[in-house]
């Protein structure tokens, strides 16, 4: 009896601890499940809706590039397109060789995919394909639900309407690269660009926009079911540009057989009308991506479409340097405009011979004679007595030398040589000859089309600092300066005198242009020609003249070089053209100079509109 009850009190015990412990743990069930679904529901319910909604970027539209009429350079298209995510599939690689089933998917594309995913965050689509057609386009929508993790969508993608022609200038956006990235959640959306050459670039903040967002509900899956609310971005700003398209348009066209720039310029305001760079690009195919092939080509042509000629060409400037030099002796008092120089063909210096163009020699020539036919002797004689430090320090006064601050990259500086400059970069002294071979613009000498289009420019409006101006602020007006630039600290007489040999140069039956003249009065222009060796002459080859300068291989050709201002009576636009080896400056560049010259006074004409009365009137900007 007495074990019967050991046993009863000890199954007692058990029993208690038992429901002690169950009771223990329902309690602590309960309490947790109270903690969960009382003190904590906002928090799960956030979750839970997080897990149900999604927060996406949306791109804002890129702002427009305009000219100075407003006519539009740069805009936006529907991009249709195809994204992944690849924490919505399990493997990347099978489902994008299913969706190369679909639409083309070459392995060079594929391999890039699959780099970007890598490189990105799972939850962050990547662009597969865009620019898709619209038939492509639909049949990635029917196949959709069978690929996981792909994604129809429809952007907007960067369009130029002028193409080549102002590609140079207005540049071109590309994907966005590791170096892009500056914690703008904007540069991580699917097939974002970004400003890579020309104002696109120099512009991106402005033309970049603000992000905007769109709540979606979606399933499990993470298909979208719908569109919870949507609150648009900020479109990028407009960019207006000084760049008159129809001119633009007319110069690229004139020089599009030649490797060659051109930049016509306001003298006043300093606006630039046209910038054309040629052979050029087509921009789009950066946007949407060059083939190795298309990269290829465009990096291997000797002409370099790549480089925009007109600021980062640097050529030596052959005789259109002369006027500087002209400018330097008279500041400094060692000619005067009377004093003649006889030009027998060369001069000596030592054993050196130094020959003028004109093998049979120009005979006594002023310094206005001197411009006008060019003569090489009377200059290698005023740039002796006045040394290359003066000529450096006008030609500094006129743009040469110094990038002229343009609003696009990748300007050059070109180079004016001084006796310190020599020494320094090359650790030798300056020899006289070289002042001689710099006094007709060769040597060491090298300067950009746009800087000659400045000294053309400052030599026109009679001595003021005027300086390039592309991008127009809002409060800018088309053709006034933003501000009164400042005098040139030279003699009024060497501008008068310069400006005359100019006009000589173009309008006298002796100049060297004079082939090349505008022959209505009203639209005259008064130029310089130049042509400027790339490479030695012997003295063998010079005596014997077995090759023309046509006959010659291109790269050893002759730059052709030619500088302007018209209306001769008061002038408005001053012009540089630089023809890689053209040959002569009068036979190559001066036409295509009269030719853009006569084209931007017509464009004026046309934007004087009649009134009642007969009266007619123009508006500001051609006023």
């Amino acid at each position: 009896m007495k074990r019967d009850g050991d046993r009863q009190r000890t199954f007692s015990r058990r029993a208690l601890i038992l429901g002690g412990a169950q009771a223990f743990l329902i309690t602590g069930l309960a309490a947790r499940m109270y903690y969960l679904q009382i003190v904590e529901s906002e928090q799960y319910k956030l979750l839970a809706d997080e897990n149900r909604i999604n927060m996406r970027l949306l791109s804002p539209p890129r702002g427009r590039v305009l000219d100075r009429r407003g006519v539009e350079l740069a805009n936006n298209q529907q991009n249709y397109r195809v994204v992944l995510v690849a924490e919505q599939t399990e493997d990347v690689a099978k489902t994008l060789d299913a969706l190369a089933q679909i639409i083309p998917i070459d392995s060079y594309e594929r391999a890039k995919v699959l780099r970007e995913v890598n490189r990105r965050r799972s939850f962050v689509p990547v662009t597969v394909a865009e620019n898709l057609t619209w038939e492509e386009f639909a049949r990635v929508n029917v196949f959709a639900p069978d690929l996981a993790g792909i994604q129809p969508d429809i952007g907007e993608s960067r369009a130029y309407p002028f193409g080549e022609t102002l590609a140079h200038v207005i540049g071109y956006v590309g994907a966005v690269s590791e170096k892009d990235l500056t914690g703008d959640p904007l540069l991580e959306l699917p097939g974002f660009r970004v400003g890579k050459s020309g104002v696109e670039r120099t512009r991106e903040d402005l033309l970049r926009g603000k992000a905007g967002v769109s709540r979606v509900e979606v399933n499990a899956y993470g298909r979208v079911i719908r569109e919870l609310n949507r609150r648009e971005g900020q479109p990028g700003g407009e960019v207006r540009l000084s760049l008159d398209a129809e001119l633009q348009s007319h110069t690229m066209a004139l020089l599009a057989e030649e490797s060659a720039a051109a930049v016509v310029m306001d003298v006043h305001s300093g606006d630039i009308l046209a910038l054309a760079s040629t052979p050029a690009f087509d921009p789009q195919g950066f946007n949407i991506g060059l083939t190795q092939q298309a990269w290829a080509d465009l990096t291997s042509d000797p002409r370099n479409p790549l480089l925009n000629k007109a600021i980062a060409g640097q050529y030596p400037p052959g005789s259109t340097f002369k006027m500087i030099v002209a400018m330097a002796a008279l500041d400094a008092g060692v000619v005067s405009p009377e004093q003649k120089v006889f030009c027998s063909g060369h001069v000596e210096l030592g054993n050196q011979r130094f020959h003028c163009w004109k093998r049979t020699g120009h005979g006594n020539v002023s310094l206005v004679d001197a411009i006008e036919q060019s003569c090489d002797v009377y200059f290698y004689d005023i740039a002796k007595r006045v040394g290359i430090d003066r000529i450096a320090e006008t030609a500094r006064q006129f743009g040469l030398g110094t990038a002229t601050g343009i609003e696009i990259p990748a300007e050059a500086q070109g180079l004016i040589p001084t006796r310190a400059w020599k020494l320094a970069r090359i650790g030798e002294s300056w020899q006289q000859g070289e002042t001689l071979v710099a006094g007709i613009g060769q040597g060491f000498v090298l300067t950009t089309p746009i800087q000659l289009a400045v000294m053309a420019a400052r030599i026109a409006n009679g001595g003021f600092a005027v300086t390039p101006r592309l991008i127009l602020d809002e409060e800018d007006d088309p053709g006034v300066p933003a501000a009164e630039p400042e005098r040139l600290a030279v003699g009024r007489e060497g501008l008068e005198l310069v400006a005359e040999g100019m006009r000589r140069v173009s309008n006298a039956p002796t100049g060297t242009a004079f082939g090349a003249r505008i022959t209505d009065r009203e639209m005259a222009l008064a130029g310089k020609t130049g042509t400027s060796q790339v490479r030695r002459i012997s003295r063998a080859e010079r005596d014997i003249r077995v090759l023309r300068n046509e006959e010659l291989p291109w790269e050893e050709r002759d730059h052709a070089l030619f500088v302007a201002f018209a209306p001769i009576d008061a002038p408005r636009y001053a012009l540089s053209v630089v023809v890689e080896h053209g040959g002569s400056g009068s036979r190559a560049a001066a036409p295509l100079a009269r030719d853009i010259m006569t084209k931007v006074q017509e464009i004026e004409r046309a934007l004087r509109k009649p009134v009642a009365g007969g009266n007619p009137v123009q508006n500001r900007e051609s006023g």
